[in-house]
């Protein structure tokens, strides 16, 4: 096989695959192996653009989850869900959880992660992870040299990661949507 890659053109080292892609999939699989993306890359790919703002009435006081309490007779300001969920739309992108790895941090198949790539990720954030070329939500840990992510149910094991991985962090879960 390295004798096939150096006739190639192409160093040798992970090993590779000729496939057909649209154009535009194949450049970004390039920027991925390329490790040149940066936030808001995603959202340029996917064609993301902001929609026009929608609000909804917001109660001025709090429904109890105990014992019921006197209704208000009006209403709050309109809540925006943008100002809500969004800190910088331009880094921010969303992605449906799948697994349930994280469901002790209350993620659950099907809920929506709202993923900030602004943010750096520090020990005990929640961040959307790419490892060996697969997409992961777990719970970042670092102490000391030692990075490692933890998933949040006792079902799965932590994954240690080391130089050798191929590991980046994607961006923090700055929000999570439960979907009932």
């Amino acid at each position: 096989m390295a004798n096939t890659a150096k006739r190639m053109g192409r160093p040798p080292g992970e090993p590779s695959k000729v496939v057909r892609l649209p154009l535009p999939v194949a450049t970004l699989a390039k920027r991925l192996a390329a490790r040149s993306l940066r936030a808001g890359d995603i959202n340029a790919f996917l064609d993301v653009e902001a929609r026009r703002a929608a609000t909804v009435p917001l109660m001025a006081s709090p429904a109890e989850c105990g014992f019921p309490s006197p209704a208000d007779d009006y209403l709050d300001r309109p809540l925006d869900f943008n100002d809500l969920l969004i800190e910088n739309p331009a880094a921010t992108f969303a992605v449906r959880i799948a697994g349930e790895s994280m469901k002790g941090a209350g993620m659950f198949p099907g809920d929506i992660a709202v993923v900030d790539r602004s943010r750096t990720a520090v020990d005990g954030s929640i961040v959307l992870a790419l490892i060996d070329g697969e997409f992961t939500i777990k719970r970042y840990r670092k102490k000391g040299a030692r990075v490692w992510l933890q998933a949040e149910n006792p079902a799965f094991a932590n994954i240690e990661l080391n130089e050798d991985s191929g590991f980046e962090v994607w961006g923090v879960i700055a929000k999570s949507i439960r979907m009932l």
